[in-house]
């Protein structure tokens, strides 16, 4: 009977359906991103017309005495979800905090910008990266309101200031894989923030911890795009990776020097790893930015597309096991800890010295993939082995020694013909309106390359004297 059964044609095309069904269900990642094929996800809703100061319930978390009866005992670990969140924050950028303001408003922040709850035991270790140069005022705006966001998070965590040292075009990708291989040389990190400076979080649910399975797109919902995500695989602004999804992707991009490009390299990185990008919901995602002019030395790049084109058969050999820099200096301040590096030249600017930034004692770095491994991820996943001042009168406390290497340049550069088969059309950062350095023009790359998208739950320069 059964054997009748089975070869009836409505039998054989129900478990076929059976199948492919559960096919595309764990493909899809599961039910809540099946889900959004068909329709937005729906999130938690917050009125941003009610907003709350972004140091309430901050002096609850200070250390009471005594702060732990028997410190032989092991601290709880802390709740899931954080008691001392309030939701939307009032973000204002018409006065720009001193330095000491900050710090009387921060009194458990520890040296190098480092913090961790005095109660109970943080479930992430977060470092925080920020690409500088020449914005020092976006810098205290940034740190005023980041540390006790991070804090009521009950994070564990620590904020790194990466500033390129010299008047060589900026390199904001390159700028970050100097931070996170420096970052992570101090601790074993569980997550690390890839956070332009610029950008300020509006609310405190969208919690500064990693997606253990994707990537993560954090600003999903900046005001200058009205509150919405530009386009589907929009990657720039803030994001989140643990150190094993970093080194999955290679890392970011070196060769995109100037405005534009890069976060599109790293979406489609994120593809190619076989990865998709996660978000937290809309609702939750708001960054309000800081208004800026654009920036000498970060002029747009010409060169973007070609890069962009290029990506599929590079992204394996550009990258963490590319990475070239001298570490110049690093110094550990009371809000954050200081890198100043010497990243090189764009190579194809035809000018610019090959030696160390004058007035500095650096020594040139040269890194490798097995030694990036052997000195800090000892830990890389099997599918990972392949993929080869504000500052404040402190003296350097952290010298550092560096076996000497060379420096190389990589100069690769795609056809530009394939740009009109992509669709790609090109847009300057003035048409696409002021303050957009998030935003990449090639638009069409994205567009072309859209997967699945998961929906989840510089001058090395200081504040000026009377900021201190």
């Amino acid at each position: 009977m059964l054997r009748r059964l089975l070869e009836r044609p409505c039998t054989l095309a129900l478990l076929v359906g059976c199948q492919f069904a559960f096919v595309a269900y764990f493909s899809l990642g599961g039910f809540r991103n099946l889900t959004s094929l068909f329709g937005r996800a729906a999130g938690p809703v917050f009125d941003y017309s009610r907003t709350h100061d972004v140091y309430a319930n901050l002096s609850r978390l200070l250390p009471r005495q005594p702060a732990r009866p028997d410190p032989a005992q092991p601290l709880p670990f802390c709740p899931e979800r954080s008691p001392f969140l309030v939701g939307p924050l009032t973000v204002s950028f018409s006065r720009v905090p001193t330095l000491e303001q900050i710090r009387a408003k921060n009194p458990a922040v520890q040296e190098g910008g480092r913090y961790q709850p005095s109660t109970c035991e943080s479930r992430s270790r977060t470092a925080v990266i920020i690409p500088h140069r020449n914005r020092e005022t976006h810098l205290g705006h940034l740190l005023y309101y980041l540390h006790p966001f991070l804090q009521r998070q009950q994070l564990q965590y620590g904020i790194y200031v990466v500033h390129q040292a010299g008047n060589s075009t900026f390199n904001r990708a390159k700028l970050l894989n100097v931070g996170v291989k420096e970052a992570l040389k101090d601790e074993e990190w569980d997550c690390l923030f890839l956070h332009d400076v610029d950008l300020i979080p509006e609310n405190d649910h969208n919690l500064y911890t990693c997606d253990p399975w994707n990537p993560k797109h954090v600003s999903i919902a900046m005001n200058k795009f009205g509150y919405s995500l530009p386009y589907p695989q929009y990657f720039g602004g803030v994001s989140a990776l643990t150190p094993d999804q970093y080194m999955k992707i290679n890392g970011f991009p070196n060769e995109y020097w100037g405005w534009g490009g890069e976060d599109d390299d790293i979406a489609t990185r994120v593809r190619l790893a076989g990865m998709k990008i996660a978000r937290p919901p809309i609702s939750i995602g708001h960054y309000k930015m800081v208004k800026h002019k654009s920036d000498k030395g970060n002029e747009e790049n010409p060169h973007r597309f070609d890069l962009l084109i290029r990506t599929q058969r590079m992204w394996t050999q550009d990258g963490m096991n590319s990475l070239t820099y001298t570490l110049l200096a690093k110094h550990l301040h009371p809000l954050y800890t200081n890198l100043t590096v010497d990243i090189g030249t764009d190579p194809r600017a035809g000018r610019g010295r090959r030696g160390p930034v004058l007035g500095h004692e650096g020594q040139r770095y040269r890194s490798s993939t097995s030694l990036f491994r052997e000195e800090m991820l000892r830990k890389l996943p099997r599918d990972a082995v392949g993929l080869g001042d504000m500052g404040l009168s402190l003296s350097p406390q952290l010298p550092m020694a560096i076996a000497q290497q060379p420096l190389v340049g990589n100069g690769t550069q795609g056809g530009a013909g394939a740009l009109l088969a992509l669709g790609i059309t090109q847009r300057s950062p003035e048409a696409a309106g002021e303050g957009n350095a998030h935003l990449d023009s090639s638009t069409g790359v994205a567009a072309a390359q859209e997967e699945g998208t998961l929906l989840t739950r510089g001058d090395n320069q200081s504040l000026p004297q009377g900021a201190r």
